[in-house]
C-alpha cells in the first residue's frame, strides 16, 4: 500500500462533482478521486476543522467506533472497477479484534481527517493514476475557483440563514486565510 495525502478539492466540470486528489507521500503520482457534493464538503470542513454544534454523519461514526473501544488504524483505497473506486476503513477493537469494514472512498477520507489517519492507496490504483498524469493538468485548467472557498461560502451562508453567528465567524475566518 503507498501511504497519500489529500492535496486538494476541486471541482470536475465534465461530471459535475468534485475530485479529491490524492498525492503519493513519497512520489510522484497524484489520483483523482471523484466524489459528490456533499460528500466533498465533508471533506473540507475536515481540511478546515470547521467545528459544527452538533455532530455530522463522519463525526458520529468516529464517536462510536471511540465509545467502543475503537480505533481507526488506516482507510484504504483498494481497487478501482469500472471506473468506481473501493475503499476499506481499518479498525482495530480489543475485543473484535481487527475489522475492515466496507466504505466509499469519501466517507473514508472524511473519516480519516478527523482520526489523522493514514490514508493508503493500493499499487495497483496508483499505476492505475497514470492515466489520469496526462490528464491532470486539464484538471486543474477546468477549476475556475477554489472549491474549498466555494463549499466555505456555501456553509458561511447556512450558518447565517440559521442565525449561528459564532459559527459564522469561524468560517468567514477560514475564508479570510484563503485570501490572504
Amino acid at each position: 500500500m503507498i501511504p497519500v495525502k489529500i492535496k486538494k478539492i476541486s471541482y470536475y466540470h465534465p461530471s459535475r462533482s468534485y475530485a479529491v486528489i490524492l498525492e503519493e507521500i513519497n512520489g510522484n503520482r497524484s489520483l483523482p478521486v471523484l466524489v459528490g457534493a456533499y460528500e466533498a464538503q465533508s471533506i473540507a470542513m475536515a481540511m478546515e476543522f470547521v467545528e459544527t454544534p452538533r455532530p455530522l454523519t463522519h463525526d458520529l461514526i468516529v464517536n462510536i467506533v471511540g465509545q467502543t473501544k475503537g480505533k481507526i488504524c488506516s482507510v484504504k483505497i483498494t481497487r478501482i472497477e469500472d471506473g468506481v473506486f473501493y475503499a476499506i476503513i481499518d479498525i482495530q477493537n480489543d475485543k473484535l479484534g481487527h475489522i475492515h469494514i466496507d466504505s466509499r472512498p469519501s466517507d473514508a477520507l472524511s473519516i480519516a481527517l478527523r482520526t489523522h489517519t493514514p490514508i493508503l492507496a493500493a499499487e495497483k490504483v496508483m499505476d492505475q493514476s497514470i492515466v489520469w498524469q496526462n490528464d491532470s493538468s486539464i484538471l486543474e485548467d477546468e477549476i475556475k475557483n477554489s472549491p474549498e472557498i466555494e463549499i466555505l461560502e456555501e456553509q458561511l451562508q447556512k450558518a447565517i440563514d440559521k442565525e449561528e453567528y459564532e459559527i459564522a465567524a469561524r468560517i468567514r475566518d477560514k475564508i479570510k486565510d484563503f485570501d490572504g
